[in-house]
Order: C-alpha cells, then structure tokens, then sequence
C-alpha cells in the first residue's frame, strides 16, 4: 500500500513539474515579442544592446544601393522627374557616371525614353525646355508634350569614329533630341523641317536658345553628322560655349 502511495504521489509530482515547466515554456515565447516591442527604435544604447533589432538592420540594405529612388524634384529642380541610379562604371577608360541619374520628364513634358544623364545635364535639359522649348512652340498644336529622344547615356567614341576621344554621352554629359512632339499629336522633325517648313522658325529658335545653356550645341549644318537631331552637352571649352 505504502509503495502504491509512494509512486501515485510521483506521478502527480511530475504531472506538475511538467505543466511548471510548459508554463516556463509558453511565458518565454510570448516574452520575446513583447520585449522587442519595448524596444526604443532609436539608435539608443538599449537598441544596440537588442540583438534582435540590431539583425534586422544589419540585414537591411540601402534603398540607394537595391534600386532607383523615384523623384519629383530629381537633382534638387522642381519640375524634374525621374529617379537617382547606382553609379555607373566601365571597362573603357572615360566611361561612366559617377552619380546617375534617369529622367524620365522635364517642367511637364515627357521624354520618349528615359534619359541617362549626370545632374548638371539634367538641370540643362530643364532649362533649355523652359526657355528654349517651350517659348518657341508657343500653344501651337497645344503646346510642347513630348521630346524624342535620340540618344543619351552610351560609351562609345565622338562620332563613333575608331581611335576618336570618348563623347559626352559616354560620360552622361550629353542628350540628343530627334522632334518635338505637340498635344495634337503632330510633330516638329529636325530632319524634315529644319529647312522650309511651317516649323523651321521655331526649331531654329529652341536651338539658339541652348547655346550657353550648354556648352556644345550642335545640329543641322554643323558638321554632317547631326543633320537629323540636336545634340547638346555639358562640356567645358576653353573659349566658351561651342554653337553650330
């Protein structure tokens, strides 16, 4: 009797150390959250001190380094928009891009491709657009709505001409324009109506316009081979803006 008493009183002592022990159990899960949440969020002592938080930030990476930021004010201009790229290097010397940066639309018009340039460029392009582009388009065919993009961002040489110094674009210091498309859905070509046409006068006007604004502009004329687009960059000549 006295041996049955014994191990009944076992049992029952071990049914208990084992629900303590659940119990132990199931407040150290819960407690884990419930610290964390207590946690202060700033870069505090206490918060360097949670292990926890400190391998969520550790495993976090920069939005600048997985991908673009989206902008509104790109290159710190309202107006222009786009978003910031990771920097662009090259195996050819003299290519590349420092700090990048892809425009996508300038004061209101759209780029018929998203435009691979540094910020400088980028500031250019806005004003060429504000004083150049929109002034000489006036509220025909409903105004400015698009620029056709020909080229921008590409390593290659000036002219693509072998053993030739590497071009702005190769640097992201240069955007070509092919036309100027309106809200009506007409357009203005440089190659078609560059010469005798209802559009040359303002063509010709938007293209003086960025003599200074950059520091090459080329076109129609200049040297045979921009005789279907504009092509504007940022580069810096001993006797000031080059014009043609």
């Amino acid at each position: 009797m006295r041996q049955a008493t014994i191990l009944a009183v076992m049992v029952i002592g071990m049914g208990v150390a084992a629900c303590s022990s659940d119990r132990r159990s199931d407040r150290g899960v819960r407690a884990l959250p419930i610290i964390s949440d207590m946690m202060p969020q700033e870069d505090g002592l206490l918060s360097r001190l949670n292990p926890f938080q400190n391998i969520s930030f550790r495993g976090r990476t920069p939005g600048s380094v997985t991908g673009p930021r989206s902008s509104g004010r790109l290159c710190g201009v309202r107006g222009l928009e786009g978003e910031q790229i990771p920097p662009i290097t090259s195996s050819v010397a003299g290519c590349g891009v420092e700090a990048p940066v892809r425009v996508t639309r300038v004061d209101g018009v759209d780029l018929s491709q998203g435009a691979i340039l540094d910020c400088e460029t980028a500031k250019a392009l806005h004003t060429w657009v504000r004083r150049g582009v929109r002034p000489a388009v006036g509220r025909r065919g409903g105004g400015v709505s698009e620029l056709r993009v020909a080229a921008h961002y590409v390593c290659r040489t000036r002219n693509h001409r072998p053993g030739a110094r590497v071009s702005e674009h190769g640097r992201g210091r240069a955007i070509d324009i092919s036309a100027i498309i309106l809200a009506d859905g007409s357009e203005m070509s440089v190659e078609r109506d560059w010469h005798n046409s209802r559009h040359s006068r303002a063509l010709r006007r938007m293209h003086r316009a960025a003599c200074g604004t950059f520091g090459t502009t080329l076109g129609p004329g200049s040297d045979g081979m921009h005789e279907d687009h504009f092509h504007y960059d940022t580069a810096r000549h001993r006797n000031g803006p080059y014009c043609r």
